[in-house]
């Protein structure tokens, strides 16, 4: 836990494709949504705000303000309103046609519990958007992991 009473989680995975496939993945809408959100409202583009959508979980949706953007390299984003809620994507060129990809969410508060159950919330959600990723990427196979992790059945009221 950072002094200022605030956390992060993370996510890390080995893609085993080239680093400009794989940044690409998470910029462009196209392809992003067959591993994670179902619908954008336009490609990540540095100084632009940009709405993700969720239909399978009745349409949730986040805006999420691209703070920075370098190709092959690294996404840095706002998550939402808050200002300390920053997700960015580390992307490390292992050769051969590797990638590891690391996920960091910045700006985890509340009390220590509230804390907790965010840090897990946010790892387990990331990492099943890289296991999709890689599912998607490396064996073209679509297998609905964000989707499947609250089927819409379970979140109804």
């Amino acid at each position: 836990m950072n002094t200022d009473n605030t956390s992060y989680a993370e996510a890390a995975m080995l893609i085993r494709k080239p680093i400009s496939e794989v940044f690409e993945a998470f910029i462009n809408p196209e392809i992003t949504t067959k591993f994670w959100f179902s619908k954008s409202s336009g490609k990540l583009e540095e100084g632009k705000s940009i709405d993700w959508v969720w239909e399978m979980y009745g349409n949730h949706a986040v805006t999420v303000k691209v703070l920075s953007l370098l190709a092959n390299e690294s996404i840095v984003v706002q998550w939402g309103e808050d200002e300390k809620a920053i997700a960015e994507w580390e992307f490390n060129d292992l050769g051969e046609s590797k990638t590891f990809v690391t996920i960091t969410y910045n700006g985890i508060q509340g009390r220590t519990d509230a804390m907790c159950d965010q840090i897990r919330d946010v790892t387990e959600g990331f990492t099943l958007v890289l296991a999709g990723l890689k599912a998607y990427l490396e064996h073209n196979i679509q297998l609905n992991l964000v989707a499947d992790r609250f089927p819409i059945e379970l979140t109804a009221e």
